[in-house]
């Protein structure tokens, strides 16, 4: 039989406690707000990255092949690759698809109201389901028709307040060029990225538009989009198609086009690792001070156990096990809590966010159950590890002086 824990186990659920019992219930509130805290912020770390990089990915693909030059402009330098170069980079293992675009810049001028924009073009193989996502009015380009196609377009809800328009009103743009162009727009839909940045600039539209503005022929486009199944071997897939593609051509991930956005959300990492370090101590300082005064309170008992020749590891084994048995109640109690508002927020996106700030208008979470087991197995190891050196003390009481310890 396991003494030691047999002996926990009295002391633990039938042992009559005095003045630690308030310190017992301090150290178990505190562990369970250490945990339910580090669950929380981990969730909503996770959940507000993975909804800004969705938005990133959603509107510009994870990979762009360009024309590799000097061009600054917002116009692309016209590339085309064939079928086989085509093929060859669809085949990779973690290209999930490749699409054509091109942009071009333009002058919308409405309702007394000018505002200069980006067009970007793209055509019927086009991915369009996470512009449907967004939308807020209408619906995507309907490419059935080329014709029809060239003559519609989407909008974003900022744009379309600025100039007050709807879905259903035109308009006409003008394409500084020689000779200087226009054409007239129908607004198929209106859609919210959430990101004023990329809101304030882009309307979408007919990629064989842009080729005919520009005297392209049917192959040529600005670039190419390729989306990946594992954002996690970005750079490694970033690096696969830039060795494939013609010497010309260089291949940009989206961490790099969005170098600014990706190096903000990685150092929200830092936050997560702060608030663990904080909680963590705090936890650490309730359950080393549980642990003394519940030795404090036992001392006639330890002096007992030593004067009839229990060895002194396993008296601090009987404590150690009382001290497992507090942070396994505070996990449980914190996991609750945690888990509890993790799935309220999920399910009701009840804490809201000004959208304008953080691209997103609401506290998105987002968690695996590996987190989870990470997390109460760090806590669980580091608050024993920080408890045996405390234990120690109890190899320093004499059981002469012990039992006569009132």
């Amino acid at each position: 039989m396991n003494f030691p824990y047999f002996l926990a186990k009295r002391i633990t659920f039938l042992g009559k406690r005095t003045f630690s019992k308030l310190i017992v219930r301090i150290t178990v509130g505190a562990i369970a707000l250490a945990i339910a805290a580090i669950i929380l912020s981990v969730a909503v770390l996770r959940g507000f990255k993975s909804e800004v990089t969705a938005k990133q990915r959603g509107f510009f693909g994870d990979v762009v092949v360009l024309r590799y030059d000097l061009n600054s402009s917002y116009e692309n330098s016209p590339i085309a690759l064939d079928t086989t170069e085509l093929n060859t980079l669809t085949k990779l293992p973690n290209v999930a698809g490749i699409h054509a675009f091109a942009t071009k810049p333009g002058i919308i001028n409405v309702n007394d109201e000018v505002e200069g924009v980006l067009l970007k073009g793209v055509d019927t193989s086009y991915d369009q389901s996470y512009l449907k996502s967004i939308l807020v009015a209408g619906d995507t380009i309907d490419f059935r028709t080329d014709h029809d196609a060239g003559k519609q377009i989407l909008i974003s809800k900022y744009l379309a307040n600025r100039l007050m328009l709807k879905e259903g009103d035109d308009f006409i743009m003008y394409f500084v060029q020689q000779p200087i162009r226009k054409r007239k727009f129908e607004i198929k839909g209106i859609y919210n990225s959430g990101s004023e940045e990329l809101d304030k600039i882009y309307v979408i539209g007919s990629l064989n538009l842009i080729r005919r503005l520009n005297n392209l022929d049917s192959a040529a486009v600005g670039g190419y989009e390729l989306r990946i199944h594992d954002f996690s071997k970005l750079q490694q897939t970033t690096n696969e198609i830039d060795d494939m593609v013609p010497m010309d051509l260089h291949a940009v991930s989206i961490r790099d086009q969005m170098a600014d956005i990706f190096q903000w959300l990685d150092l929200l990492d830092m936050n997560t690792t702060i608030i663990f370090i904080l909680v963590t101590l705090v936890a650490i300082i309730n359950m080393i001070s549980a642990l003394l005064i519940t030795i404090l309170e036992r001392t006639s008992m330890i002096g007992i156990l030593k004067a009839l020749g229990f060895h002194n590891n396993g008296v601090r084994r009987v404590f150690m096990y009382n001290a497992l048995y507090l942070i396994g109640l505070g996990l449980i109690l914190g996991n609750l809590i945690g888990l509890g508002l993790y799935f309220f927020q999920d399910y009701t996106q009840f804490f809201k966010l000004d959208e304008k700030t953080y691209y997103i208008s609401y506290v998105a979470v987002k968690l695996y159950w590996t987190d989870i087991a990470l997390i109460n197995l760090s806590v669980v190891i580091i608050g024993m590890l920080a408890l045996f050196i405390p234990s120690l003390l109890i190899t320093k009481i004499s059981p002469v002086r012990a039992i006569s310890f009132k």
